[in-house]
Protein backbone atom coordinates (compact mmCIF):
# COMPACT_ATOMS: atom_id res chain seq x y z
CA UNK A 1 0.00 0.00 0.00
CA UNK A 2 1.44 3.43 -0.94
CA UNK A 3 2.47 5.86 1.79
CA UNK A 4 -0.11 8.49 2.68
CA UNK A 5 0.56 12.17 2.14
CA UNK A 6 0.54 14.12 5.40
CA UNK A 7 -2.39 16.40 6.20
CA UNK A 8 -1.65 20.13 6.09
CA UNK A 9 -4.38 20.91 8.65
CA UNK A 10 -3.71 20.31 12.35
CA UNK A 11 -5.74 20.37 15.54
CA UNK A 12 -6.27 23.95 16.72
CA UNK A 13 -5.98 25.55 13.24
CA UNK A 14 -8.57 28.14 12.19
CA UNK A 15 -10.25 27.00 8.96
CA UNK A 16 -13.10 27.95 6.63
CA UNK A 17 -15.38 25.33 5.04
CA UNK A 18 -15.17 25.87 1.27
CA UNK A 19 -17.53 23.15 0.02
CA UNK A 20 -20.66 21.37 1.12
CA UNK A 21 -23.74 22.24 3.15
CA UNK A 22 -21.82 24.40 5.64
CA UNK A 23 -19.85 26.42 3.07
CA UNK A 24 -18.51 29.66 4.57
CA UNK A 25 -18.50 28.51 8.20
CA UNK A 26 -15.29 29.38 10.06
CA UNK A 27 -14.15 27.47 13.11
CA UNK A 28 -11.33 25.81 14.98
CA UNK A 29 -10.29 22.24 14.17
CA UNK A 30 -11.35 20.04 17.11
CA UNK A 31 -9.84 16.76 15.92
CA UNK A 32 -8.10 15.25 12.87
CA UNK A 33 -8.63 11.71 11.56
CA UNK A 34 -5.49 11.10 9.49
CA UNK A 35 -6.44 7.56 8.44
CA UNK A 36 -9.74 8.69 6.89
CA UNK A 37 -8.36 12.16 5.85
CA UNK A 38 -11.16 13.99 7.67
CA UNK A 39 -11.35 16.86 10.17
CA UNK A 40 -13.86 17.90 12.83
CA UNK A 41 -14.57 21.66 12.73
CA UNK A 42 -16.21 23.52 15.62
CA UNK A 43 -19.71 24.63 14.57
CA UNK A 44 -19.67 22.94 11.14
CA UNK A 45 -21.51 19.79 9.98
CA UNK A 46 -23.52 19.47 13.20
CA UNK A 47 -25.59 16.29 13.45
CA UNK A 48 -28.02 14.92 16.01
CA UNK A 49 -27.24 11.62 17.72
CA UNK A 50 -29.85 9.69 19.65
CA UNK A 51 -28.28 8.27 22.80
CA UNK A 52 -29.64 5.44 24.90
CA UNK A 53 -30.04 5.49 28.67
CA UNK A 54 -27.24 3.41 30.16
CA UNK A 55 -27.84 1.86 33.57
CA UNK A 56 -24.60 1.56 35.53
CA UNK A 57 -24.30 -0.72 38.56
CA UNK A 58 -24.42 1.22 41.82
CA UNK A 59 -23.62 4.62 40.31
CA UNK A 60 -25.45 7.10 38.20
CA UNK A 61 -25.85 6.06 34.57
CA UNK A 62 -25.64 8.17 31.43
CA UNK A 63 -28.91 9.92 30.59
CA UNK A 64 -30.38 9.35 27.17
CA UNK A 65 -31.70 11.88 24.70
CA UNK A 66 -30.78 13.72 21.55
CA UNK A 67 -27.26 15.15 21.46
CA UNK A 68 -26.02 17.60 18.83
CA UNK A 69 -22.34 17.22 17.91
CA UNK A 70 -19.93 17.89 15.07
CA UNK A 71 -19.37 15.24 12.40
CA UNK A 72 -16.25 14.97 10.24
CA UNK A 73 -15.62 16.83 6.98
CA UNK A 74 -13.17 15.78 4.23
CA UNK A 75 -9.92 17.72 4.64
CA UNK A 76 -10.17 18.86 1.00
CA UNK A 77 -13.32 20.83 1.89
CA UNK A 78 -11.56 23.18 4.31
CA UNK A 79 -9.02 26.00 3.80
CA UNK A 80 -6.58 27.23 6.41
CA UNK A 81 -7.11 30.87 7.45
CA UNK A 82 -4.36 33.38 8.24
CA UNK A 83 -4.70 37.00 9.28
CA UNK A 84 -3.58 39.64 6.76
CA UNK A 85 -4.19 43.33 7.56
CA UNK A 86 -6.82 42.40 10.17
CA UNK A 87 -8.75 40.14 7.75
CA UNK A 88 -8.87 36.35 7.76
CA UNK A 89 -7.91 35.06 4.32
CA UNK A 90 -7.60 31.46 3.09
CA UNK A 91 -4.13 30.23 2.20
CA UNK A 92 -2.32 27.12 1.07
CA UNK A 93 0.32 25.52 3.24
CA UNK A 94 3.98 25.14 2.33
CA UNK A 95 6.93 23.75 4.25
CA UNK A 96 10.41 25.13 4.87
CA UNK A 97 13.49 23.69 6.57
CA UNK A 98 14.82 26.13 9.14
CA UNK A 99 18.14 25.98 10.97
CA UNK A 100 17.77 25.74 14.76
CA UNK A 101 20.09 25.20 17.68
CA UNK A 102 19.50 21.90 19.46
CA UNK A 103 20.78 20.65 22.82
CA UNK A 104 22.04 17.17 23.62
CA UNK A 105 21.42 15.40 26.95
CA UNK A 106 24.97 16.16 28.10
CA UNK A 107 24.39 19.93 27.62
CA UNK A 108 26.34 20.48 24.39
CA UNK A 109 24.59 22.25 21.53
CA UNK A 110 24.62 21.66 17.80
CA UNK A 111 22.95 23.07 14.70
CA UNK A 112 20.07 21.07 13.26
CA UNK A 113 17.12 21.56 10.96
CA UNK A 114 13.40 21.50 11.61
CA UNK A 115 10.50 21.61 9.17
CA UNK A 116 7.96 24.41 9.71
CA UNK A 117 4.61 25.16 8.07
CA UNK A 118 4.52 28.33 5.98
CA UNK A 119 1.45 30.28 4.82
CA UNK A 120 1.86 30.62 1.04
CA UNK A 121 -0.07 33.90 0.99
CA UNK A 122 2.18 35.71 3.50
CA UNK A 123 5.33 33.59 3.69
CA UNK A 124 5.12 33.60 7.50
CA UNK A 125 5.36 30.61 9.83
CA UNK A 126 2.01 29.20 10.95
Amino acid sequence: MPARKPLHIKKGDLVRVIAGRDRGVEGKVIAVDTARRRVFVEGANRVKRHTKVVQAQGRQGKTGGIVTQEASIPVSNVALLVEVDGKKVPTRVGYERREVEKRRADGTTYTGYRSVRIARKTGEEI
